[in-house]
């Protein structure tokens, strides 16, 4: 396997985490009745929609049909993709949950 190849399947796998990151968010939302659109753009006011968090939402279910996502995995998910301001917002409105 050349440098190339390694490096495109590195590149790859990335970006197939960063959906499933993006999966896990926009699960928890809906499991939560939160918009993740809204969640997003206060974590990021300055940038357009992601694209990505669009295509991702069709692969949603159901809260009703859908497993738990845990809170703390969902920040942990955040945190390893280096999303802190929106971890930020996730754990505003776990702490409104909470009250």
């Amino acid at each position: 396997m050349g440098h190339e190849d390694i490096e495109k399947q590195v590149i790859d796998q990335y970006q197939q985490d960063e959906n499933m990151m993006i999966l896990v968010f926009a699960q928890w939302c809906v499991n939560q009745d939160l918009d993740p659109h809204e969640l997003y753009k206060r974590a990021y006011p300055d940038q357009a929609m992601n694209a990505e968090l669009e295509k991702t939402l069709e692969l949603t279910v159901p809260k009703e049909e859908a497993g738990e996502v845990e809170d703390q995995t969902l920040l942990g998910v955040l945190s390893l993709f280096g999303n802190n301001e929106l971890a930020m917002i996730v754990t505003q409105e776990i702490e409104k949950r909470k009250e």
